[in-house]
């Protein structure tokens, strides 16, 4: 490298101005090194700092290199001396210096805590909660459930970390350790799409963890909502339309349209067209996260005629505010002990299998059940909603029957 001639003296440096009427100057000290000299407003402070300028391939770029205040002299030319090094070597100053600031920010990010992967990831994907209890469940078990990583770097957290966090629960509370696990594998494949670790998930399942832990079923069986047996069905609604309150009518309206309970006891008159007989049950409140058509049988539109209208909600309750799940499952242990209200869909469920003949499909569909097989999903184009009306008016032709007599049980409006 050819020696380079400074022209700069230190005491110039300390003292440099712009020229008068002028905001800036440059003063070469050779070597492709400046001193930049730039005037404040009003003329009353004067800053200096180094500039590295340089021509690529036929673009002349310039490069701060640091302030003349905590950069002297000597060192400005040992910065310009390294950077011309680069230059001889082919490559870009600028694009360097890039380079290692991304590198930094990289590394920088890799040391995010779970706890912030786990802020971040409930951040990015909030739109897409069902609600909020859901939310606050993920949350929950995210900080709760996970201490014993939630300060470590998401770029260390190995199996023996995730280990740590479900060994000592999986065998109390299995379908807890069972969600918790999936929900750190996705935080940790979050952070891996984002850069912030590499390799294997720690917390995957298969071929993995299913190694080391015991399988949930051979642990606790799954056991089903208690639901009261179909038989009973037309003695609990005749029952049922003995009684005044409003929550047994939202209980005999959930078993008529086999409902999920939330769905009940937030549905609003604008959704229900009684000319159509249709409800529509909007995407935010369906599992599935699709809207839904149910068919209205004309046992469901007595109920729905019968209820007062004092809001824009059907089941309102003496606040005004909708009922709570606790007053249907009341409404129902009263008349059946021991029973569920989600298992008043395995009702309808099991006579539709013992009792009619309606294809499987048309009952999944009247439960809004999503098709498990993606296949299946994309080749079936109708929700079987004439077959699911003939369906519901035969579920509720049944219900309103007495298992002794045979008779039709009357409906009892309100006065």
């Amino acid at each position: 490298m050819a020696r380079t001639i400074a022209r700069l003296k230190p005491r110039q440096v300390s003292n440099a101005k712009p020229r008068r009427g002028r905001t800036a100057a440059l003063l070469a000290d050779g070597g492709n090194l400046y001193l930049q000299i730039t005037a404040g407003s009003g003329g009353n402070s004067v800053s200096r700092s180094w500039l590295f300028r340089y021509e690529l391939d036929g673009r002349r770029r310039d490069m701060g290199i640091g302030s003349a205040q905590t950069i002297n002299l000597v060192e400005a030319r040992e910065r310009a001396r390294n950077l011309r090094q680069l230059l001889i070597d082919g490559i870009d100053p600028l694009e360097a210096r890039r380079k290692q600031q991304d590198e930094r920010r990289l590394e920088s990010a890799k040391a995010m805590t779970f706890r912030a992967c786990v802020e971040a990831y409930l951040e990015a994907h909030d739109a897409a909660w069902k609600n909020h209890k859901h939310r606050q469940q993920w949350r929950m078990t995210l900080t709760n459930y996970c201490k014993a990583i939630t300060d470590l770097p998401v770029r260390d957290i190995d199996t023996d970390h995730v280990l740590r966090v479900l060994s000592p629960m999986w065998t109390k509370r299995t379908e807890t350790a069972k969600r918790l696990r999936g929900r750190i594998e996705r935080i940790l494949s979050w952070a891996k799409g984002r850069g912030l670790r590499d390799g294997e998930n720690p917390a995957r399942w298969a071929g993995h963890l299913d190694e080391m832990l015991a399988k949930p079923s051979k642990l606790k069986p799954v056991r089903h909502h208690a639901a009261v047996p179909y038989g009973e069905i037309p003695d609990l609604m005749a029952a049922l339309s003995e009684r005044d309150s409003v929550s047994a009518r939202a209980l005999a309206f959930t078993v008529l349209t086999a409902a999920r309970t939330g769905e009940t006891r937030f549905a609003e008159w604008d959704e229900i067209d009684a000319k159509a007989r249709i409800w529509t049950v909007p995407a935010e409140r369906m599992k599935s996260g699709v809207a839904h058509k149910v068919p209205l049988a004309d046992r469901v539109i007595d109920i729905l005629e019968g209820l007062p209208r004092h809001g824009k909600l059907v089941f309102a309750g003496a606040s005004g505010k909708p009922l709570s799940d606790m007053a249907l499952l009341k409404q129902l242990r009263r008349l059946r002990p021991g029973m569920t209200t989600h298992g008043l869909r395995s009702s309808l469920r099991t006579w539709v299998a013992e009792q009619s003949n309606f294809p499987d499909a048309v009952a999944e569909a009247a439960l809004a059940h999503k098709v498990p097989d993606a296949l299946l999903r994309a080749y079936r184009r109708t929700d079987f909603f004439e077959r699911r009306r003939k369906l519901m008016e035969a579920w509720a032709s049944y219900c309103a029957t007495s298992p002794a007599r045979g008779e039709i049980v009357p409906l009892r409006r309100r006065p």
